[in-house]
């Protein structure tokens, strides 16, 4: 067996991440009732109803559980475009903080490194905002003493972080350190930010419509709790475990649906956002062990 095979049946058999904790009882209690209705058949009661199974179209469920879970991953998909933008942004940003910004006096390369670790909170608080989280010592870090309280009492960090990145590209410009043109364009980068900021506060403060997420689970327990009437009468026994494998892939798919709509969270199925903040802090780093040219006595080739 080849290792792509053997990756395959693992992943199929993985319950660390699935949806089979959270659908698996619902199937359990289908197949349950699935079980009430043959030994209501075997006491003779009229329970066999195959004409139930014109009662909801399958096509129609499957149209409205495929327009769920395409809804859900749009979602998804957009909040990993918005934090790849934030990280693109960073790394362009922190490029040109590094290279652009002259270094006139002894305190100039200090400053400077704090503007680039900066970045990196702002991708922390962005992290901690969207998933309504506290402001905690993993950013501690990265800023001042005084900048750390500060942003524990604001309603948007990421918004006071980039709020002083801005205002140091600023002081840079009045000391001479940045012409406009090259302000202009970090404000620009600057700006970036913020809109992805924006963007990814949409896709979490903007839940599914309840009444559609109402009446989907109301379809999908009726279809459900009708299958055992539709089928019992051919498969007898065999109707409870056929009823717990249809109604499991169906909880499953609308499951699914739940898990990846907003995708800011700790779930196994959410973005890996503090894996992509330490991407950005390794990129900090690496950036900051290089030295300028225009800074430097080494010859450019």
């Amino acid at each position: 067996m080849s290792m792509e095979k053997r990756r395959w049946l693992r992943l199929a058999l993985q319950v660390k991440g699935s949806v089979i904790p959270a659908v698996l009882p619902r199937s359990l209690f289908c197949g349950f009732f699935a079980l009430i209705v043959k030994l209501l058949l075997d006491a003779h009661y009229p329970v066999s109803l195959p004409l139930l199974a014109s009662l909801i179209p399958n096509i129609v469920l499957g149209l409205l559980l495929v327009f769920r879970t395409n809804t859900a991953y749009d979602r998804f998909w957009e909040g990993r475009k918005f934090w790849g933008s934030i990280v693109n942004t960073v790394r362009n940003l922190a490029r040109q903080i590094w290279l652009a910004v002259e270094e006139k006096e002894a305190g100039d390369r200090p400053e400077k490194v704090k503007a680039l670790y900066l970045l990196v909170a702002f991708a922390i608080a962005t992290k901690l905002h969207l998933r309504q989280e506290p402001i905690d010592p993993e950013i501690k870090d990265f800023l001042s003493p005084g900048k750390y309280k500060k942003l524990q009492r604001m309603n948007n960090p990421p918004l006071k972080v980039a709020f002083w990145i801005g205002d140091y590209l600023q002081s840079q410009y009045q000391h001479n350190r940045l012409n406009i043109y090259q302000l202009t364009e970090m404000h620009k980068l600057l700006d970036n930010l913020v809109d992805a900021i924006g963007g990814c506060e949409r896709i979490s403060k903007t839940p599914m419509p309840l009444a559609y997420a109402i009446h989907l689970k109301q379809l999908l327990l009726l279809y459900c709790l009708s299958l055992p009437f539709q089928m019992v009468g051919q498969l007898g026994w065999g109707t409870a475990p056929v009823v717990v494998l249809i109604s499991f892939t169906l909880f499953g798919i609308e499951e699914i649906g739940n898990e990846i709509e907003n995708p800011f969270g700790h779930n196994q199925n959410d973005l890996p956002l503090d894996a992509i903040c330490l991407t950005m802090h390794r990129n900090i780093d690496d950036l900051i062990s290089l030295e300028p040219t225009v800074h430097s006595a080494e010859p450019f080739f």
